[in-house]
């Protein structure tokens, strides 16, 4: 009896949560008003996440490691504006994210945009505080360094991360400018030989940029990285692509990261590294929303620029990403849990 009514109410505890972190309507309040908020969902202090919310969506205002066009500090906040846009239920999947996992807003990680290594380090210590408290992170760059501390953080609970990776560039280069290691075009080579992230288990998927030594690619290769390229991908189609990088992550811990870059500029102009030839944006959401019931752990979008396109519609195509990856980690946590209950039943 003691035991039914502790389930009863952690589902009371959980209806109640649900219920309370939920995006402000725009049947109540126009989109266009009130404070801008991820999703138009409830500000929630970092340090209260825990135990309080299932999925934490920050902002990293970062570009301190930017080699090429900065502006990405600026991507948080105007993403957050474009993802008044986003609404409650994914068209293309009719997954309902905020019927799934209570989700909140929980600021900006307090960057210092004057020293990459001190950033590093406070990216890690906020995201190991959520994620060790059992909350799951979706981020929004800032440059493509921030996934580096993000899988040091993972990692330190679920062990090496599996990873898809879409981008226009592998970010698997050693050093630019005499010795720099810390760049956005430089984390996956840093989290690799850290540990943190298993390249047997990393798919990189719309690589087409030039590079500036072949050794960037012939490295990432001798690690064991299956590289999909976007030429592979016109070949062959984007179902293979997903069914491919399926194959590759398998179904232990998996962290996506979604580069705004691997865009082509016709659709996402706003980015400090613009390569042509590169997707959709609708076939950007055919290639993300591929990737459901799998053991996502985590995931960000990264290196929307602002200033480089002052329509907006860089960060509208940022927002819409961000939106498929919280439906993506919701279904993920969701199952992860029913799975975890039922061996405990067992």
């Amino acid at each position: 009896m003691a035991q039914n009514l502790k389930k009863k109410t952690e589902s009371a505890t959980r209806e109640q949560r649900l219920e309370t972190y939920q995006p402000l309507s725009g049947m109540v309040v126009p989109r266009f008003a009130g404070i801008s908020t991820f999703m138009r969902l409830p500000y929630l202090a970092p340090t209260r996440a825990p135990g309080e919310i299932d999925i934490a969506i920050l902002g990293i205002p970062f570009d301190g490691a930017t080699t090429n066009r900065p502006g990405t500090r600026l991507g948080p906040r105007q993403v957050r504006d474009a993802s008044s846009l986003m609404r409650l239920v994914n068209y293309g999947t009719l997954v309902a994210p905020y019927d799934l996992c209570a989700c909140a807003d929980v600021g900006d990680v307090p960057v210092n945009p004057i020293d990459v290594q001190d950033t590093l380090r406070r990216i890690e210590a906020e995201v190991t505080y959520l994620y060790q408290g059992g909350v799951t992170p979706l981020s929004i760059g800032g440059d493509h360094i921030i996934s580096y501390p993000i899988l040091r953080a993972l990692a330190s609970k679920s062990g090496p991360m599996g990873m898809i990776h879409v981008d226009a560039h592998s970010d698997t280069g050693d050093t630019y400018f005499g010795g720099q290691k810390l760049t956005h075009g430089t984390p996956f080579r840093r989290a690799i030989e850290d540990g943190v992230l298993d390249p047997r288990r990393m798919v990189q998927i719309g690589i087409r940029g030039h590079m500036y030594s072949a050794d960037e690619r012939e490295w990432a290769l001798d690690q064991g990285i299956r590289i999909i390229d976007m030429e592979e991908v016109a070949e062959k189609g984007i179902p293979y692509a997903i069914a491919e990088a399926r194959r590759v992550v398998g179904m232990e811990s998996t962290y996506f990261t979604f580069d705004i870059d691997s865009i082509d500029p016709a659709f996402a102009p706003g980015t400090g590294t613009p390569e042509i030839g590169g997707f959709t944006s609708r076939e950007a959401l055919q290639l993300v929303r591929g990737f459901r019931h799998l053991n996502l752990v985590g995931a960000d979008m990264v290196e929307v620029s602002p200033p480089l396109d002052q329509s907006g519609g860089t960060a509208l195509v940022g927002a819409s990403i961000a939106f498929e990856l919280l439906c993506l980690l919701a279904e993920a946590r969701v199952e992860r849990t029913s799975k975890e209950t039922r061996l405990n039943v067992v």
